[in-house]
């Protein structure tokens, strides 16, 4: 045949006959695949950092050292029982101990939970297909009949490992009588079977079954523990990530690694390529609210503003924060300023500048109006869940709390009432004539004139009142630890100096209660504050020392007197512009006014 015949054969050997990704009938291979792209072949953050040893278990310290000695002194139970909530580990646990009682190398040929280096089955174990380990999702498989087949096969020995070991996840959703074929093989299991049971219900497994069990409840992973293991992981990947959005990452997923991870594989891809992720993006990806001014909210909420809550919550309903979540973290707060009055700051287990805000606040609260607060407050965050118009329930429940939050307490009353006191403090006593109402019957008392000060608008002039009302301690600590930040009529933020009283919020807050006869929200924070008055006056003072040594005559003075000092700088006063006296120009005066 010729060449050009062969060419034109269609039976030829060189003929495309089928398209080449289409399947064969026949079973006969594909050509090779086209090799995947980076974004298809992406693992998520919670598969690729899964933990391979029982020490990358964060936050399981007290598990993971229970199961060494009793892998170490041979006392290893015959089925486990592991609870807790969702992602903290306990399917990744339930894997690493089939690995553990399975474990088997060339120097290692009995249990242990040392798996730094791979043993002769752990790479099947980790990717599900050892033949001896059977994880089963009892969520599908509930009923009796597959418990009885599955427990058929606990009779025969192990095919390859040491054991034959049966996970079971969500072991709570078998039925009773799973529960019941169960029991009997718990009872009297044979020594080479093990059971690893794993749940978030703990409280629907039988109670026959729990007792035949190792138990280990996993812990909640504290956001001061999640927070590194989340920075390292960034690190690992290479990408950028503020502190304060990791934060915000690590208390979001309330406990789980694994919501923690898939949060962070959120965060990541919300910045622009090369770019730090910031906290205000993590907060809008998260539905948050601005930390900062759901704490301003509350102290808005103590001091009974209610026009500057209700603006600062529809704030930040506008921004998108969620009014239940906004109700959440007052109550956090709550709970925050009650756990800092009685433990102090470093027990709130708050940022540094929060901590001690709630500080300020818990110090001029009784822990009465705390109790109170939380109490209202829970019963709006009920509320807000039934409520058609949440936006319209949550400002209705500021409206109530800003006006109980000025009440005073029952014990409080109480105490008026048996002391003869008006129940309403203010001018003339509680009520028309000065009567106040004790033990049911109207009893006179002597009319209470009280002299209310007029609120200052500066703080200048709140240090003025202090002087005026001669409470010389409290002037003297004000002037000299108190760092002002912000002002506002009722309102001061400042930073306390080094070695500032203990008391010196709560004084300079029921002084001012007490002379301007409103309340005055007083806050402190860690850092940003101006000079004290002392501080600024010895700085002045140091200033004009200065001067004045450079000053040749009293430099001269200085020189011929060995031993002479400067003790005090004073201003001295003009002469009176008269007739008879020239006004000197301003830019003709010197120095040497200062003597």
């Amino acid at each position: 045949m010729s060449d050009t015949a062969d060419h034109d054969d269609p039976f030829a050997a060189d003929t495309v006959e089928r398209d080449l990704d289409t399947d064969d009938m026949f079973g006969a291979s594909l050509p090779a695949a086209k090799p995947i792209e980076k974004s298809e072949a992406y693992t998520v953050l919670a598969r690729k950092y899964r933990p391979r040893t029982f020490e990358d278990l964060i936050g399981q310290e007290a598990m993971v050292r229970t199961l060494t000695n009793a892998f170490s002194a041979g006392r290893i139970a015959h089925a486990f029982m592991l609870t807790g909530v969702r992602g903290v580990g306990k399917t990744t646990t339930a894997r690493l101990l089939a690995r553990a009682l399975n474990y088997e190398s060339e120097t290692v040929h009995g249990p242990s939970v040392d798996l730094t280096q791979m043993g002769i089955h752990c790479q099947a174990i980790i990717e599900g297909r050892h033949i001896d380990v059977l994880e089963l999702d009892a969520a599908s498989r509930t009923g009796v009949d597959a418990m009885r087949d599955l427990l058929e096969s606990v009779r025969y020995a192990p095919v390859e490992a040491r054991y034959k070991v049966y996970v079971i996840d969500e072991v709570h959703m078998l039925s009773t009588g799973a529960f019941n074929a169960l029991l009997k093989t718990l009872e009297e299991p044979p020594p080479h079977a093990k059971f690893i049971f794993a749940t978030t219900e703990i409280r629907k497994v039988p109670v026959t079954i729990l007792s035949r069990c190792q138990r280990f409840d996993l812990r909640r992973v504290e956001p001061e523990t999640l927070t590194p293991h989340l920075e390292k992981i960034c690190g690992l990947e290479g990408v950028r990530i503020d502190a304060d959005a990791v934060a915000l990452i690590a208390r979001a997923a309330e406990g789980s690694v694994r919501d923690s991870l898939s949060l962070l594989d959120q965060a990541l891809v919300q910045g622009e390529p090369g770019e730090v992720v910031g906290a205000e993006v993590v907060r809008d990806m998260l539905g948050l609210a601005d930390r900062s001014a759901t704490l301003a909210l509350f102290e808005n909420i103590i001091s009974g503003q209610m026009s500057e809550a209700l603006l600062g919550f529809r704030t930040l309903y506008g921004y998108g924060a969620d009014p239940t979540q906004i109700m959440g973290d007052l109550l956090e707060y709550c709970h925050g300023t009650s756990v800092a009055k009685i433990l102090g700051a470093d027990a709130t287990r708050m940022p540094k500048a929060q901590a001690m805000r709630v500080t300020a606040l818990g110090a001029q609260l009784s822990a009465g109006t705390l109790s109170r607060l939380w109490t209202l407050m829970l019963k709006a965050f009920e509320e807000l869940r039934r409520a058609p118009d949440a936006p319209a329930a949550f400002e209705m429940a500021l409206v109530r709390l800003c006006y109980a939050a000025d009440l005073p307490g029952p014990e409080t009353l109480l105490k008026r009432l048996q002391n003869g006191e008006p129940l309403v403090p203010g001018p003339g006593g509680g009520g028309p004539g000065g009567q106040s109402v004790s033990g049911g019957a109207a009893q006179a008392v002597r009319p209470q004139v009280q002299q209310v000060a007029p609120k200052p608008q500066t703080f200048d002039q709140v240090l003025t009142l202090i002087a005026e009302r001669r409470d010389i301690g409290l002037r003297t600590d004000v002037e000299q630890y108190v760092r002002l930040i912000a002002f506002k009529p009722g309102a001061i933020t400042f930073e306390l100096a080094p070695r500032a009283p203990a008391d010196l919020v709560r004084r300079l807050s029921l002084r001012l209660r007490e002379w301007t006869g409103e309340r005055w929200l007083i806050a402190t924070e860690g850092g940003g504050g101006a000079e004290s008055v002392y501080e600024r006056d010895k700085r002045e003072n140091e200033a004009a020392r200065a001067r004045l040594k450079a000053d040749p005559f009293v430099a001269k003075l200085l020189e011929t007197f060995p031993g002479a000092e400067i003790t005090a700088v004073r201003a001295r006063p003009l002469p009176t512009v008269t007739d008879a006296t020239p006004a000197v120009p301003e830019d003709e005066r010197t120095d040497k006014d200062e003597d």
